[in-house]
């Protein structure tokens, strides 16, 4: 991807495989264009707002987040939090999507403005159903303007 290709999904992931999983589903159905894979909270962030070693990057801001909410350095829902409480990043739909079926965990997303939450399942099949269920979200509010 070159410094003027604006990132249409950030995909927000410690976990390689998972990571790799949610990257094989959005190719499998056309919607991994532009995608960046970041793998901790403070990264997540650093990268959104153009901070620490992304101050250089073009500006833009990502179509979609898809943001797994277990980060290592600062957690799913503080990037959720600060996301949502900021007027620049607040419209960026975001998408939890975790292992984390904990009802707390899905309460205080919701309540953080969270677009959508879904929990990784363990077969390949239906974590693939669940992915492209995000993409189509992306795909749906890709064609309104943000």
């Amino acid at each position: 991807m070159t410094e003027m290709q604006q990132v249409e999904i950030l995909l927000v992931e410690d976990n390689k495989a998972d990571a790799e999983l949610t990257i094989r589903a959005l190719r499998k159905n056309n919607l991994a264009n532009n995608l960046v894979w970041l793998k901790d909270g403070a990264e997540a962030l650093d990268f959104i707002f153009c901070k620490g070693e992304y101050s250089s990057r073009a500006k833009g801001l990502p179509k979609l987040i898809l943001l797994d909410l277990k980060l290592p350095k600062i957690d799913g829902i503080e990037v959720l939090a600060k996301l949502k409480s900021d007027p620049q990043t607040k419209l960026i739909p975001v998408v939890m999507v975790t292992s984390s079926a904990e009802e707390r965990d899905v309460v205080e997303s919701y309540k953080l403005g969270v677009n959508s939450y879904l929990v990784k399942p363990v077969d390949f099949k239906q974590f693939v159903d669940v992915v492209s269920h995000a993409g189509m979200y992306w795909a749906v509010i890709n064609k309104a303007p943000l």
